[in-house]
């Protein structure tokens, strides 16, 4: 009996983004908003003085530029590929742990020591959607960038999928493509300054190595071999 080849990139993407899908939607969702009535209330009622951060001299350079304002909302979306590729029930509650961590420690930064970028000195209400960005996410709790830490962080653990599933160079490059323009975005709409990006950078990557070494094993090989015993075989004469 001849044993089928193992699955493409694309059924074992498919399996994946199918499996507990609902919970996914849903539990990413509710997330987020739980992580949102932190960080408003650590916005709105900073429990010391707010420090505003100092500009570079790439601060200065990089121009306002409010076509951008689309990469950086896409974050909202960028945040649930990562927790839709886990495999497995477990799996996905231990990313969600590791991604609870992440945003609990830049909350508590936020706490003690609370952040703030400084004062445009030109009118952004004029530009579509800019009065309610800044009505709703106002200029403090600016460092580390949570924007940057979390997507940096979802960078990566896509990355380790795509790799380990043998998808294409140009999926995984439209990945690292999306985090950059996310990450751009921050510093291009003024929402934060050069060292914001770079504190939220680093706070993303200090999750990312353990995140990866303390997870469940195998989250490659049970998904073969469970697709390949469910394909047809055809019998050796």
């Amino acid at each position: 009996m001849m044993r089928p080849s193992p699955p493409s990139w694309t059924t074992e993407i498919w399996e994946r983004m199918r499996r507990h899908f609902l919970l996914k939607l849903f539990g990413t969702t509710a997330f987020t908003w739980v992580f949102f009535l932190g960080y408003f209330h650590l916005l709105r009622y900073p429990a010391h003085e707010v420090v505003v951060m100092p500009l570079t001299a790439l601060d200065h350079w990089i121009p306002f530029q409010p076509w951008t304002l689309g990469a950086y909302l896409s974050l909202w979306l960028y945040v649930g590929v990562a927790p839709g590729l886990q495999l497995t029930f477990r799996e996905l509650v231990v990313y969600g742990l590791w991604a609870a961590a992440l945003c609990l420690t830049g909350l508590g930064i936020f706490y003690a020591w609370p952040t703030a970028v400084p004062p445009l000195t030109f009118d952004v209400s004029g530009y579509a959607g800019f009065q309610m960005l800044q009505g709703v996410d106002a200029s403090g709790n600016a460092c580390p960038s949570m924007h940057v830490a979390i997507a940096i962080f979802t960078a990566a653990r896509i990355e380790h999928v795509l790799r380990g599933a043998g998808a294409p160079r140009t999926l995984r490059a439209l990945n690292i493509a999306w985090f950059a323009a996310i990450a751009w975005s921050t510093l291009a709409v003024k929402q934060h300054v050069v060292l914001d990006v770079l504190a939220g950078a680093a706070l993303g990557l200090a999750f990312v190595g353990p995140s990866l070494r303390w997870r469940p094993a195998g989250d490659f090989a049970p998904i073969r071999a469970d697709i390949i015993e469910r394909m047809p075989t055809d019998a050796a004469s």
